[in-house]
C-alpha cells in the first residue's frame, strides 16, 4: 500500500487516521449535544425557539453535503477534512461564548450554522476515506468507523456529564474541548494519505481522472441512489432526533437533572457504539437487507417502550433498544452506496446529503410537536419514517464486489491484509 514516492502509508496507519478523525467528529458534536439544555436555559428561549436555533446546524450541515463533493474534488480528501474539522471545532468555541458569555441568539444561530456546514462537509470527507480502506481491505468494516465515532460521543457526553455536575461554565467547556480535538485533529490528519480513497474525487495524488461537475450531478436522477438515501434518512433522524433532543426530553417530560439527561444520551451513544463494533459480525454473518430490517425493527420498539411507558428502567431499556436499531443504518448506506467503485465518492456525498436532510426537517418539526405534545410523544415521527427505511432496505442488497464478499464465508473476506 505504498506508492513509488512514498506518500501513501500502510493500510493501517490509513485505518487509524480514519479511526481517529471519527473519534474527534463524534467528540466535537457530543460536545454540543449534550449540552442543549444548558445553551436552551443560557438563551432563555422556548422549545419551538430553541428547534429554529438548531436548524441552523441543519441547514449548514445540508449546504456543506452539497457542496462536499465538488470541495473534495477540488482539494482532496485530506485538505477538506483538515480545514473543515478545525473550523468546525473553531464554531463549538464560538457555540460557547454566544450563548454564555453573551447570551446572543444570533452569534450562537451564525456558530451552529458554520458548524454544521464544516460538520457536514467532514461528514462526507471522512466516509470517503472509510470507504476506500473498507474497499482496500476487501471487508465491510465501515461500522467500526461508525463506531468510533459513537464512542467519541461516548467520552463526549461523559465529559459534559462531569463538567455540568462540577458547575463549570458553558463557554469554558466548549472552548476546552475546541482546543483540545483541534490538537487532535492536526495529528491525525497528518497520517492520511495523499491519494485518490475513490474514483471520481481527489485531486490531490495519483489515481483515477476524477469526474466532472456535470457526472457528479448526474448521480442525483439514479433511483437506486434515492432508495439507499431513503434508508439513510430514516435511520439518520433515528440518530439525529435522539442526539438533539433525547436529553431535552428527559429534562423536560421525565423530569430528570441536566445531569441525568446527559447520562441517558450517553446510554443511547453506548448502545450504538455496541451496535457498530456488533455490527461487522452480523453483516458478515446475514448480509445487509436482513441486518437492515432487524435494526429497524428494534429501534421502533425501543421508541414505543421510551414513549408508553414512564418509568426509569423502561426508559432505559427503550434507549438501549433505539440505539442498537438505529447503529448500522448510516454506515450500511454509506458502504452500499460505495459499491460501484467509479461512481462511489460522487455516490457517497448523495446519499449523505438525502440521509442529512433529516437534520434539517427533523429539528424545527421535532421543535414544534415537542412544544404542542411535548418531546416524548413528537418522537413518534421518528418512528413512522423508521418504518419508511424498513420498507426500502431490499435497495442496500450488496452488488458489485460487495456481492461476492458477501457471498464468501466471513473469515476468508478479512484475508487481505
Amino acid at each position: 500500500m505504498t506508492t513509488s514516492a512514498g506518500t501513501r502509508p500502510s493500510l493501517t496507519a490509513w485505518r487509524l487516521a480514519v479511526f481517529a478523525v471519527f473519534a474527534i467528529n463524534g467528540l466535537a458534536m457530543a460536545s454540543w449535544f449534550a449540552r442543549t439544555p444548558a445553551i436552551r436555559d443560557a438563551l432563555d428561549v422556548r422549545t419551538d425557539q430553541f428547534g429554529v436555533l438548531i436548524m441552523g446546524m441543519a441547514a449548514g450541515s445540508i449546504a456543506g453535503l452539497l457542496a462536499s463533493s465538488h470541495i473534495i474534488a477540488r482539494i482532496g480528501s485530506r485538505t477538506t477534512i483538515l480545514i473543515a474539522l478545525v473550523s468546525c471545532l473553531g464554531a463549538l468555541a464560538l457555540m460557547g461564548f454566544g450563548s454564555e458569555t453573551l447570551g446572543s441568539f444570533a452569534v450562537t444561530f451564525i456558530a451552529l450554522v458554520v458548524f454544521g456546514a464544516t460538520t457536514g462537509i467532514t461528514d462526507v470527507a471522512m466516509n470517503v476515506e472509510g470507504a476506500g480502506v473498507e474497499q482496500a481491505q476487501g471487508r465491510s468494516i465501515m461500522p467500526w468507523f461508525h463506531a468510533a465515532w459513537s464512542m467519541g460521543t461516548i467520552v463526549g457526553a461523559a465529559i459534559a456529564a462531569g463538567i455540568t455536575a462540577l458547575g463549570v461554565s458553558l463557554d469554558v467547556h466548549l472552548a476546552g474541548m475546541a482546543v483540545l480535538l483541534a490538537i487532535a485533529a492536526l495529528i491525525a490528519v497528518r497520517s492520511l494519505p495523499r491519494h485518490r480513497a475513490l474514483p471520481g474525487l481527489d485531486d490531490d495524488g495519483p489515481g483515477p481522472a476524477t469526474t466532472t461537475f456535470r457526472e457528479r450531478m448526474a448521480i442525483w436522477r439514479e433511483p437506486r441512489t434515492l432508495v439507499i438515501g431513503l434508508i439513510v434518512l430514516g435511520m439518520a433522524f433515528a440518530e439525529g432526533s435522539a442526539n438533539d433532543w433525547l436529553a431535552l426530553a428527559m429534562v423536560d417530560d421525565r423530569g430528570v437533572t441536566e445531569a441525568t439527561g446527559a447520562l441517558y444520551f450517553g446510554l443511547f451513544a453506548t448502545a450504538m457504539t455496541v451496535g457498530r463494533i456488533g455490527g461487522v459480525w452480523v453483516l458478515d454473518r446475514f448480509g445487509r437487507v436482513p441486518v437492515l430490517r432487524a435494526s429497524a425493527l428494534l429501534a421502533m420498539l425501543g421508541i414505543a417502550i421510551l414513549i408508553l411507558v414512564p418509568h426509569p428502567v423502561a426508559a432505559a431499556i427503550g434507549i438501549v433498544a433505539w440505539g442498537l436499531g438505529a447503529a448500522l443504518g448510516f454506515p450500511v448506506g454509506m458502504s452500499a452506496a460505495a459499491d460501484e467503485p467509479s461512481k462511489a465518492a460522487a455516490r457517497v456525498a448523495a446519499v449523505a446529503t438525502v440521509g442529512y436532510f433529516a437534520f434539517l426537517v427533523g429539528p424545527p418539526l421535532l421543535g414544534f410537536l415537542g412544544e404542542q405534545f411535548g418531546l416524548l410523544n413528537a418522537f413518534w415521527v421518528v418512528l413512522v419514517l423508521i418504518a419508511l427505511a424498513f420498507v426500502a432496505t431490499p435497495a442496500a442488497r450488496e452488488s458489485g464486489a460487495a456481492a461476492g464478499a458477501a457471498s464468501a464465508d466471513a473469515p476468508s473476506t478479512d484475508a487481505r491484509p
